[in-house]
């Protein structure tokens, strides 16, 4: 990062700026001033409106009394996007705390009773449509699923046996959900175990939020993909939000979903993974 780049941010006093692992959408610095640090964001060659979701997801967050980074500022500089937030300290802590939060997070209801965001999804490889709905099954299934089954079909990454399994499942998750009375929450939309953290002080906070208004479940599902979520903390989240009746059958709809998003991505190491979980849904009674 040049510095004359770094000079154009609404900071004074810069004393050090380290890159850091930022995932695989952004370019990512730590910027420590006489005074504070600071987390950096930017993204090349993009409009300043390329954090817009981002920005306003941290907004509902903050809205619905969640820990999170706060916003510093966003803009774009020399045809830059940037996004400039709070540095969070990390500490350890304890899982409890992390599941009442994340409770906390979905006990906040949509400001309209409808399901979406202001904001589409963005991420690096696709995005969705995330206009407001009275559906859950609309902004789920026609939205998200059909448009991953797509994308799929399109990179050849599913063959025939793959779209005819899809479609069977899909006619169960529609079916299973129409039966399910969802209701429209304040959703992380991303929350695997590296878009959590404890902080200094022990206390957990939520970050990278994919933020929108849905089903809790989903975020439930996403988060027992790939670890990083103990027994703890569905004891803690249980204890203060109960699981609706039937979850468990739900839960594998959004284990799918999310194991579509990183075929999508990353390829055909997760082909098997996604025919595995297609097949328990086909076969569940």
């Amino acid at each position: 990062m040049v510095n004359d780049w770094i000079n154009q941010l609404p900071l004074e006093d810069v004393i050090q700026v380290t890159r850091v692992g930022g995932g695989d959408v952004n370019q990512a610095y730590r910027i420590d001033t006489g005074k504070e640090s600071y987390f950096l964001l930017a993204q090349p060659n993009q409009p300043q409106s390329f954090y817009a979701g981002e920005v306003a997801g941290l907004s509902a967050f903050k809205e619905a009394g969640i820990q999170a980074p706060r916003v510093i500022a966003s803009g774009q500089i020399n045809g830059d996007a940037y996004l400039l937030l709070n540095c969070l300290e990390h500490g350890t802590g304890k899982q409890s705390d992390l599941g009442k939060l994340v409770a906390h997070l979905h006990r906040h209801q949509s400001p309209n009773g409808k399901f979406g965001f202001d904001y589409p999804y963005s991420g690096s490889s696709i995005s969705f449509n995330n206009d407001w709905t009275d559906s859950w099954t609309e902004l789920f299934v026609n939205r998200r699923l059909d448009v991953l089954g797509s994308l799929l079909q399109k990179k050849q990454l599913w063959m025939n046996h793959e779209v005819t399994l899809y479609e069977k499942v899909r006619d169960r998750i529609v079916s299973e959900l129409a039966r399910h009375s969802s209701k429209p929450v304040l959703l992380h939309g991303d929350l695997w175990g590296g878009n959590y953290m404890f902080l200094a002080d022990g206390s957990p906070a939520l970050i990278d939020p994919a933020a929108v208004y849905g089903d809790r479940e989903l975020d439930l599902g996403v988060t027992t993909v790939f670890g990083g979520f103990t027994s703890e903390f569905y004891r803690a989240y249980v204890s203060s939000y109960p699981f609706d009746e039937g979850y468990e059958k739900r839960l594998a709809y959004y284990q799918l979903y999310y194991l579509m998003v990183h075929l999508n991505k990353f390829g055909s190491s997760y082909a098997g993974s996604v025919s595995a979980t297609m097949s328990k849904i086909a076969n569940e009674n």
